[in-house]
């Protein structure tokens, strides 16, 4: 009865036209920032914080969540359209999406990648409303020793997701992993392969990463291939020719619901996020295929699952932050510091005191989602007319795009120049088959394993026996284990039959 009065409020203030209002300018300027690489949330975020201090504080909540779950839409079209993507969480979706687009159905990937987002923040919202208190208390329980366990599991997945071999994919893990140590160590201060340049003080950005890897080694494969036409998609001359048919729907429906409930729950865990939560679907879509072998070769599947993962997992975030004033990642500790400008502070009160934040902010991702529906679905004709251009003017496009997102991350020349060695390095690695989707997503939990395996460690007083004490590390530190023994177990047991009489 309560949760009930509690939507009645939070759908009163939501449908307020000035939260209305600033709900559409979130989700908008969401979507434009999740198209341009290089940018993000959290930095837009940051930037947009002074203009929220007169604001009603539902107001600027409302408005600084659109942005990021509008990010999770925009950050598949770039993914899918031009292999680079616009948001990390957006990483995987690089890998089906793409070659779907190369084989003429780019339509159809953004089609469903703007479904699936739709359906998994509806029902997102419906769980936040439900279950998701309870379900927050579930985050005390994730010290730093349970998340550096779940950070090793997601490397494992890491390997598990790559469509090259399984030595290829450690490798690149490894890379990510060396690179997330670049910058200053966090406990001791001291500077680490820096090589005096003042800019990698603060590490390597992952959007000029990204940009590199993904960007500007596109444009090295296309002089390279030196082909003047870089897709074979035919004119549409309706929308339903752009649109996924029954056949998709009857692929994509399992995927967006297994999708949703999994990036729900990884939202709700502190260092999990929508990054993590896009691969742990991907990884299940492939367990659960009949034919694995599909993916990364235009599975609609490997689409819709992360789409819906990620969404799902930008929306649930907001539950342990507004209801324990926990920030589960670093969006939300953004958003947390608007909250305490304002006077607001998170927690358990939050709910019976001020049931207008709370409830608005849930109520107003119905809102939100409706809006980003209307405005992507429309506009997937444009978005797949830019691959009919001819490579001579997309190129140039591309890397003006990814130049302006390497010199956004910090206003610096320096970025733009690592940018392009990346993009160097990215080629390199694609033209001898190495994989860089790993690297990435290593990369970006390098940093998170690093700081919560020593806090763990301090916390064992420097004894690794702290992992076999706490039962939620050891059975995922298990689980990664029996993933990675796995495949060598199978292989086994194939060579012993075949050798048998």
């Amino acid at each position: 009865m309560e949760s009930m009065q509690g939507i009645l409020i939070g759908l009163s203030s939501a449908a307020s036209p000035t939260n209305l209002l600033f709900c559409f300018i979130g989700v908008a300027l969401g979507t434009a920032v999740g198209v341009l690489p290089g940018l993000g949330p959290t930095a837009t975020i940051s930037l947009l914080l002074p203009i929220t201090f007169k604001m009603e504080p539902a107001t600027a909540v409302i408005m600084l969540a659109g942005i990021y779950y509008g990010a999770m839409y925009g950050g598949s079209i770039t993914s899918i359209l031009i292999r680079v993507p616009g948001e990390a969480a957006s990483v995987i979706t690089c890998i089906d999406g793409y070659e779907m687009a190369r084989q003429g159905r780019a339509g159809k990937a953004l089609g469903i990648s703007a479904f699936a987002s739709f359906i998994a923040g509806i029902i997102s919202v419906f769980g936040m409303a439900l279950v998701g208190p309870l379900l927050a208390s579930a985050s005390y329980h994730f010290g730093p020793v349970e998340i550096s366990a779940l950070v090793v599991l997601g490397l494992i997945m890491v390997v598990m997701i790559s469509s090259q071999s399984s030595l290829r994919a450690l490798a690149m893990v490894a890379l990510g992993l060396l690179l997330s140590t670049v910058g200053q160590d966090f406990v001791t201060g001291g500077e680490r392969f820096t090589f005096g340049i003042d800019t990698l003080i603060d590490g390597l950005g992952v959007a000029v990463l990204a940009i590199g890897l993904f960007g500007i080694s596109e444009i090295l494969v296309l002089a390279a291939e030196r082909k003047e036409q870089r897709t074979i998609i035919a004119s549409p001359t309706n929308m339903r020719e752009l649109l996924p048919d029954r056949n998709d729907w009857r692929a994509a429906t399992g995927p967006i619901l297994r999708g949703s409930i999994l990036g729900f729950f990884l939202g709700l865990l502190p260092g999990a996020g929508a990054l993590v939560a896009s691969f742990a679907s991907y990884v299940l879509e492939k367990k659960v295929a009949i034919d694995p072998s599909r993916f990364g070769k235009g599975a609609i599947e490997g689409v819709a699952g992360p789409e819906a993962a990620n969404n799902a997992a930008a929306q649930s975030a907001f539950i342990p932050l507004l209801s324990l004033g926990i920030p589960p990642n670093a969006v939300m500790g953004v958003v947390l510091g608007a909250l305490m400008i304002q006077g607001v502070a998170p927690g358990p009160k939050l709910v019976t005191d001020r049931p207008d934040i709370f409830w608005g902010v849930i109520a107003s991702m119905l809102f939100g989602n409706l809006i980003l529906i209307i405005l992507n679905v429309p506009l997937v004709r444009v978005f797949v007319s830019l691959l009919r251009m001819p490579t001579s003017l997309l190129a140039p496009i591309i890397l003006l795009f990814c130049t302006i997102g390497a010199y956004s991350a910090n206003n610096s020349m320096v970025d733009v120049a690592i940018a392009m060695g990346c993009g160097v390095i990215g080629y390199g690695l694609r033209r001898n088959g190495f994989d860089p989707v790993p690297l990435l997503i290593a990369f970006v939990l390098g940093g998170i394993l690093e700081k919560t395996v020593r806090q763990a460690l301090l916390i064992g007083y420097g004894s690794p026996s702290i992992y076999l004490n706490r039962p939620i590390a050891l059975g995922l530190l298990l689980a990664a284990g029996a993933m990675l023994c796995f495949p060598l177990v199978r292989k086994a047991i194939n060579r012993r039959l075949s050798i048998s009489p």
